[in-house]
């Protein structure tokens, strides 16, 4: 990045004050009230700076953010922006990220992420923290997460192409209709967990809610292990299942193999979807 003027301790306010900047480096400077204050901007370096305007960092090209915080008042900050880099910076602001591509964050801390990382692609989180994150990753193509701690409803629904290790995620009616979907080495929390996805695989992961991985298609588990609450899992699902441990009840998967340490109830009833041909194995009776 070609940085040819520098900023240090100043503070911009209202309408458009930096509109159109090109290879500017603000440093320990506030972009305060009003409007678009950092919008159309190319090659951009932003180094504890706070955020407290509206809409500043739009339509904006190949920027640094680091050590920074957006402030509340400063929602819909980035939107329509690409190639960006954000580290150790914290976001209180909401309805961030929108219509982004190639972006990587870490050590980022969102205080408040609702609606936030809409029509994104080309993502990559490292040790980011989110609280209030109900539709996170909403439509997302092309997610690469390590280290992420998330609380909030209704996350990566409709999400392509993502691999998502070593993470936390508490949050209901995840994965809806995702596709091409990896998780490995996570501890997922979450009620109604992959509805309708298509090729979902969950591998070494702790499953936690009831009704998890129902409608599924082509859904793969490897060595998981499912919390005691875990009831009517599978309903018409195809699958290929390794879980170690017990499974409180299975409910007419439609199609596939499961291998199980024990089920405390199977269901098959009138209602199950052809081909109705899933082999179920516990471990405890072979």
């Amino acid at each position: 990045m070609k940085i040819e003027k520098t900023l240090t301790g100043q503070r911009f306010a209202g309408e458009r004050p930096l509109f159109g900047s090109k290879h500017l480096r603000l440093v320990e400077t506030t972009i305060g009230e009003g409007e678009s204050g950092l919008k159309n901007c190319q090659d951009l370096e932003l180094e504890r700076c706070c955020l407290e305007g509206k809409y500043p960092l739009w339509h904006v090209h190949n920027f640094t953010v680091q050590d920074c915080v957006f402030k509340p008042t400063a929602r819909a900050a980035l939107w329509y922006s690409t190639k960006l880099r954000m580290l150790d910076t914290k976001v209180e602001a909401p309805k961030m990220f929108r219509e982004m591509e190639d972006l990587s964050l870490e050590r980022v801390c969102f205080c408040d992420a609702l609606e936030t990382l809409w029509d994104c692609r080309k993502v990559t989180l490292k040790d980011v923290s989110v609280e209030h994150g109900d539709y996170i990753f909403l439509y997302n193509e092309d997610l690469h997460i390590e280290g992420l701690k998330l609380q909030g409803n209704y996350a990566f629904q409709h999400v392509k192409r993502a691999k998502i290790c070593n993470s936390q995620i508490l949050t209901k009616d995840s994965f809806w209709e995702s596709e091409d979907v990896t998780c490995e080495n996570c501890v997922i929390e979450s009620e109604y967990l992959g509805w309708h996805s298509r090729n979902l695989t969950l591998r070494n992961c702790r499953i936690i809610g009831t009704q998890p991985l129902c409608y599924a298609h082509n859904l793969t588990l490897e060595h998981c292990v499912f919390d005691e609450n875990c009831d009517l899992c599978f309903e018409d699902s195809t699958l290929t299942a390794s879980i170690d441990s017990a499974v409180k009840s299975i409910k007419n998967p439609r199609s596939g193999r499961i291998e199980v340490e024990k089920v405390g109830e199977i269901i098959e009833d009138e209602f199950c979807l052809p081909p109705h041909d899933c082999v179920i194995v516990e471990r405890s009776k072979v």
